[in-house]
């Protein structure tokens, strides 16, 4: 009964997670049926979708099973056993017996049977285990939590893999828009100038101009498509979702300010393991302790039991209580202690290691913001002093002063400098998910 209700309830919390995985999905979306996508939600869908998303279920029926055992380590043990022997010598009473004066004593006395037959059902049981099973039991926990965090710091890998894919996918579905605004600019001045060939205003020459420029950006814009669908395929592979072209991703709101506090699953990770090892100290100490038990025989035999003077088979049965307690273990169990102690260390020094090379990552991480925040600052000056010469040029143009090579020119400048504050903006917010990542903050 109780495994049936543990199914249910299993099955109940793995529907509701689907539920909440394709609702925090779906909710977004708009009256067109496009998806739209989150970076939280591609963390949750891949690490839904992972191979390892069924360990820590796993695991729990692990220990649960470990656990029951542990248990039954307080039901009497039942072993079953039989022997035939043949002694060579036994004891002869008669013949010891013989020289007393009483008649007949020594014919009443048969010597000892040389075989012996027996069959017993042997019964022990714990009283008291020096608290063995209960800090076993507390073993086996730590032992459980340290491999769900561990599945856990594995999945939270995939994170990084997602923000590579999740990027430069927003980085090229950003340049596919700017090379579209670039490509109807480009098709509106050749009409114009067209309009002027076909009137002898200008050469031909500048509509070939535009026109190379036109098919330049054109082949951009397939070259954007196919690595789109390339990056889309792959994401679509992490995440167990199918995207395509239609899918939107938006960008996290992040904060300014960010925190030097360290959260990751791997710290986490040291401070179960620094548990399990102050669990094993527990498990010594309960070896050292005396340990009470009791027994039972329940035999047939013959002779029976200890009755070497009844030559026939008979039940019989032994009762009895025993207490068991190693008093010297010539320092086994010190040096053992001496070696969690070593392992604590260890760990220290593990976990000192891992938040020194994290903080280093972090500061490294905010002075790339900084330097970006830098950029995009400069990126809307540069922006707006290209405009104004794009502007300029496209008049001197009309007017003949300049060609349309150095017209493009102009153009070309404007539109590098608009691409260049969109990588540094999308760079930006890369680097911010990434020092939430290493400080091991969630993304909202």
């Amino acid at each position: 009964m109780k495994t049936c209700i543990n199914l249910i309830i299993k099955y109940i919390n793995n529907f509701l997670t689907s539920i909440t995985i394709l609702v925090s999905v779906f909710f977004t979306n708009n009256v067109q049926g496009q998806v739209v996508l989150t970076l939280k939600d591609c963390y949750v869908l891949a690490m839904a979708s992972s191979a390892l998303a069924g360990e820590k279920d796993t695991y729990a029926e692990i220990s649960g099973l470990k656990e029951q055992n542990l248990s039954k380590g307080w039901l009497p043990t039942l072993d079953v056993n039989g022997s035939f022997v043949y002694n060579s010598e036994v004891i002869d009473m008669s013949s010891a017996l013989g020289s007393l004066p009483v008649p007949g004593i020594a014919d009443a006395l048969r010597p000892l049977p040389h075989e012996q037959y027996k069959v017993n059902l042997e019964i022990n049981q714990v009283i008291y285990d020096g608290g063995l099973i209960k800090n076993s039991k507390a073993l086996e926990k730590t032992d459980l939590n340290i491999n769900k965090k561990q599945t856990e710091t594995d999945l939270y890998k995939l994170r990084g893999q997602i923000n590579g894919y999740f990027f430069s996918l927003m980085l090229a579905e950003k340049q596919k828009e700017l090379l579209n605004n670039y490509h109807n600019l480009i098709t509106r001045r050749i009409s114009s100038v067209q309009s002027a060939v076909e009137n002898g205003v200008i050469s031909k020459s500048d509509l070939y101009t535009l026109s190379a420029e036109k098919i330049k950006i054109e082949q951009q814009l397939s070259e954007i498509e196919i690595r789109k669908s390339s990056l889309l395929k792959v994401l679509s592979g992490l995440t167990g979702k199918d995207l395509d072209t239609a899918t939107k991703f938006i960008l996290p709101e992040l904060s300014e300010e960010n925190s030097n506090e360290i959260l990751r699953p791997e710290m986490e990770l040291f401070d179960l393991r620094k548990e399990q090892v102050a669990a094993g100290l527990k498990i010594i100490d309960s070896r050292r302790k005396p340990k009470a038990f009791g027994f039972a025989t329940l035999g047939y035999g013959n002779p029976p039991g200890n009755n070497f003077f009844k030559d026939e088979f008979a039940p019989y049965y032994i009762v009895g209580a025993g207490l068991k307690w190693n008093i010297f273990d010539w320092d086994k169990a010190k040096n053992e202690k001496q070696v969690i102690t070593y392992q604590q260390s260890i760990i220290e020094f593990r976990k000192k290691d891992m938040t020194e090379s994290l903080t280093r990552l972090l500061d490294t991480k905010k002075a790339e913001i900084e330097s970006l925040n830098s950029l995009l600052e400069s990126d809307s000056i540069l922006i707006d002093l290209r405009k104004k010469i794009t502007a300029s040029a496209g008049s001197q143009y009309e007017n003949g002063i300049i060609t349309a090579t150095e017209l493009l020119n102009e153009m070309n400048s404007e539109q590098q400098a608009l691409i260049s504050f969109e990588i540094h903006k999308i760079n930006l917010a890369l680097a911010k998910v990434e020092y939430l990542n290493i400080s091991g903050e969630e993304i909202e």
